[in-house]
């Protein structure tokens, strides 16, 4: 069976550390129960051993093209996508009402981090359909949802979100795509779109793009953007196929992920591209969101099981690869004897222990962010709105963290390969090569830090950051009870000090005015806030597993528990520091990358 990641892990971070069981009390998942969990863990592990794994190198080595007007993808994508309409993985968490499973967030995530993990090509295609899919079911018409949801659940069209323009990349307020009302009650589109994930390939019959438009005379600035469904080809009066006036007009070729096409489209190049609206006008950016803030998620998953993957393809190197030899008590090489295997290196250990402790924190968050937008979604009480608070903040984050430190792991087992990682017969430099674009989808690392500190710190008073530390502090309560645990707590504590001391540096800005003053390390303020949030989540599995320890009817041998316990020593011991170092540039006097009225071109 294919090594690209731990069940055992996953099942550890579902059941004892994030209590996924506990979404049975809902009436939304009442036809589910653990062993139907389970199940499905299962079910994707072993699609993914058929269907992703095995063309994961031949993605890469044979890419998608564009030529002569034609999309050119692997042929596995077809089946791929044929099946996950068969068995109802393209609607897993709709309603029932709208063709879906309702299957608990937090397991099709869980389900997702196993595909991804094989094969991180393949999944943006399936998550893109579902995304677009669940923001029509969400608020579109009846009209719409009859339109299009039935083919793009089957598999058989495939969604995307069409936002990034030539001019507009993060600045969605600079969109130009324009919409123009019809008598029909469609709009015509014109304009371009660029970037568009899975935008175009031949697995697919139709393609729904989610666009991002003007309709004419809206107001400026994103107040005046409203969200189309715009298909390659629309049904005509006799049932008919009829080109759209929408098509792919190149592909980017990219370093990784080659396997994921990444088209241009051109909308209405002869004046007859139907739109149709989505929800009421001029609320599209804020229905986009739905699928651009689960896109976060999905791509911090991306990363997280990227990484995953690489971190298993460099344990099975280290443990397999002789080279040198341990030094005696006189501190020289004995040349007689045997050399041992690299992972009995310290600073290989330690390099696959960063990788360990990097990928299950990240795991770890992104499951409680899942489970947050279970408990929102079905919880209508205080619990739900302020598991909706959560996610909002944790969001930013749990996209961030694992595409930049997921990249830092992946290089760190690159370097335990050596020279063999560098090389095309080894998989770590396309792990790499395609884990680079995540700290750039949906988002940008400094988009994301801006949005933590500018909007989610703040938010409601700062009320989310409070109910995060509400809940660090109920995990460092829990970790007092053992005595190995509880140093640990407290270090957690004092650098939970450390950020406030932060934030009471840079509020007076805020409360002035001065937001370019206070948004300027922004990305500091991430990496800081970022750190603390895993080491709660290690904290949370080292009392889970001490927990497991003294439990007779664990579902592991100890062994499992204690590399819980360990890998949480070590990111307290090698990570958890770093914290004091953004403490000090956040908090210091000089402020260099702030333009004044003398800059000139001396400075760069």
């Amino acid at each position: 069976m294919a090594r690209y990641m731990c069940m055992d892990t996953l099942r550890f971070l579902l059941y004892n550390v994030h209590n996924a069981e506990e979404l049975l009390q809902y009436e939304r998942f009442v036809d589910y129960d653990r062993p139907s969990f389970d199940l499905l863990l299962d079910s994707s592990k072993a699609w993914a051993d058929q269907d992703f794994y095995p063309y994961y190198r031949e993605m890469d080595e044979k890419p998608v093209y564009f030529k002569d007007g034609v999309t050119h993808s692997h042929p596995i994508l077809a089946k791929v996508m044929k099946d996950a309409g068969e068995n109802g993985w393209l609607c897993p968490y709709f309603d029932y009402a709208d063709g879906g499973a309702q299957m608990p967030y937090t397991i099709a995530n869980a389900t997702n981090h196993i595909i991804e993990s094989a094969n991180n090509n393949i999944p943006g295609y399936i998550g893109l359909t579902s995304g677009a899919a669940h923001l029509i079911a969400s608020f579109g018409s009846q009209e719409l949802k009859d339109m299009f949801i039935p083919n793009m659940a089957a598999g058989k069209w495939s969604g995307t979100m069409a936002l990034t323009e030539p001019q507009a990349g993060s600045s969605l307020s600079d969109i130009v795509t324009s919409a123009k009302p019809m008598e029909g009650g469609h709009y015509l589109i014109k304009g371009q779109k660029i970037f568009i994930s899975g935008g175009d390939h031949q697995a697919s019959d139709n393609f729904v793009h989610l666009t991002l438009a003007r309709i004419e005379g809206a107001p400026a600035g994103t107040k005046g953007i409203s969200l189309f469904a715009v298909p390659k080809f629309r049904t005509g009066q006799g049932g008919e196929n009829i080109y759209n006036d929408v098509c792919a007009v190149a592909d980017f070729q990219k370093m990784g992920q080659r396997g994921y096409s990444t088209v241009h489209l051109v909308y209405g190049e002869h004046d007859d591209c139907h739109g149709y609206l989505v929800g009421e006008p001029n609320q599209g950016l804020r229905y986009m969101f739905q699928m651009m803030n689960g896109a976060r998620i999905d791509v911090g998953m991306t990363a997280t099981s990227t990484a995953t993957a690489a971190y298993y393809a460099s344990l099975q190197y280290a443990k397999e690869r002789p080279q040198g030899r341990k030094l005696t008590n006189e501190g020289v090489k004995n040349m007689t004897d045997q050399q041992v295997l690299i992972i009995e290196h310290p600073d290989v250990r330690r390099m696959l222990m960063l990788q360990k402790a990097i990928i299950e924190g990240s795991l770890s968050l992104l499951l409680e962010c899942s489970k947050y937008a279970d408990i929102s979604h079905c919880d209508k009480g205080e619990k739900g709105k302020n598991s909706q608070l959560l996610l909002e903040l944790l969001t930013p984050v749990a996209k961030t963290y694992p595409a930049e430190m997921g990249r830092v792991s992946i290089n760190n087992g690159l370097q335990v390969l050596g020279g063999y990682g560098y090389c095309m017969d080894f998989p770590l430099q396309q792990y790499l090569r395609d884990i680079r674009i995540m700290s750039i989808y949906e988002g940008t690392t400094g988009i994301q830090s801006l949005d933590l500190l500018g909007r989610k710190i703040p938010m409601e008073n700062g009320k989310a950051i409070m109910l995060l530390t509400q809940k660090m502090n109920a995990v460092i309560a829990d970790a007092s009870a053992y005595e190995q645990l509880k140093p640990y707590g407290e270090q957690l504590m004092k650098k939970m000090g450390e950020l406030q001391k932060a934030l009471e540096y840079l509020m007076p800005y805020a409360m002035k005015g001065d937001y370019e003053m206070y948004l300027a390390d922004a990305t500091i303020f991430m990496e800081m806030s970022a750190n603390i949030i895993i080491a709660y989540q290690w904290l949370k599995m080292a009392v889970a597993a001490a927990g497991e320890l003294q439990n007779e009817a664990r579902m592991y041998d100890k062994t499992f528990y204690e590399s819980k316990i360990h890998t949480m020593k070590f990111y307290f011991k090698y990570e958890l520091p770093k914290t004091r170092a953004c403490l000090e540039t956040l908090t210091h006097h000089d402020k260099l990358t702030l333009p004044t009225e003398a800059d000139d071109d001396t400075i760069f």
